[in-house]
């Protein structure tokens, strides 16, 4: 009789990001967080629907 190898699943894969991996991000005004302590001023905060990446613009 033949020897019979069991079945390998291929590793998971990294999740890709699409469009955000070539800088190409879906920026939302996140409204939780207005008002920045450190610098004692309003900020904007902009978060990427679809990686999360985080970005801020003071006013």
């Amino acid at each position: 009789m033949a020897d019979i190898l069991p079945f390998k699943r291929p590793p998971a894969k990294r999740k890709h990001q699409g469009m955000c991996q070539h800088g190409f991000h879906k920026w939302v005004v996140c409204k939780e967080k207005q008002f920045d302590v450190k610098q004692g001023r309003l900020v904007t905060v902009y978060r990427c629907e679809r990686c999360n990446a985080q970005k801020v613009k003071a006013l």
